[in-house]
């Protein structure tokens, strides 16, 4: 372990204890109001990274990171005057492991930026893995949808039900702060129509029986009557 502080006042050390105990509060308040996160890694590259604007934003995200079943420890960490830098380990308890690095660009002691690298296990430990939906504890309800969450070999699978008439600048945007959605999705449609506007202005339609990789910056809705039934994979981590 190397700690190499240097005229700043970030506290690394309270940061790692944070992300190994899950202190949620600890860890954004490490954050500038203005602060984003930027991830890379397997499903969104270097041109078309994952980026979380605001520290409410980013306070979802770890959240949503700490409901899993994980275990978390800083591996490394070194500071030297306005940046600093960890790496991560995440562990499932059947062993599957998500490894990161990241650098945190600071300001008077706050994070004003963080570039997060990361990797996870191509295989499970065991080779056949069943999942279910109607079972899952990780159940959200929302205006005009829900949504239910399982995870299977390092990646989480949400099905997603949306309503007639549901929209995500109408209907998540006033909870999740950004303009557009700065997700990124791999979708199987299972039912219904949908329809996405990229930040460009461009417009695809979904049908169901298709798939569709949809990059972060979007706008999406139900298109017609029926309810929308879509599955969404991403990796964990």
């Amino acid at each position: 372990m190397a700690d190499t502080t240097s005229g700043t006042r970030f506290d690394i050390e309270a940061f790692r204890r944070a992300v190994e105990e899950g202190d949620v509060r600890a860890l954004v308040s490490r954050f500038a109001d203005d602060a984003d996160m930027e991830t890379v890694d397997r499903r969104t590259p270097p041109s078309a990274p994952t980026v979380i604007q605001g520290r409410d934003s980013i306070e979802d995200f770890i959240r949503e990171v700490y409901s899993m079943d994980l275990d978390h420890e800083v591996l490394d960490y070194v500071t030297d005057g306005d940046h600093a830098a960890y790496t991560e380990r995440c562990t499932y308890p059947d062993g599957l492991t998500v490894k990161s690095i990241s650098m945190l660009d600071l300001s008077d002691g706050e994070i004003v930026h963080q570039s997060m690298v990361q990797a996870w296990d191509e295989e499970s430990p065991e080779s056949v893995r069943i999942g279910d939906f109607d079972a899952s504890d990780e159940r959200m309800e929302f205006d005009h949808g829900h949504s239910e969450v399982v995870h299977l070999g390092g990646q989480n699978i949400n099905r997603l039900t949306l309503e007639p008439g549901w929209r995500w600048s109408e209907h998540l945007r006033p909870d999740i702060g950004t303009d557009l959605c700065m997700l990124t999705h791999s979708l199987t449609l299972m039912q219904g129509t949908m329809r996405f506007r990229t930040s460009d202005g461009v417009e695809r339609e979904l049908k169901a029986g298709q798939v569709a990789f949809v990059p972060p910056g979007h706008d999406a809705w139900v298109v017609g009557d029926e309810t929308v039934v879509v599955l969404d994979r991403s990796m964990d981590g």
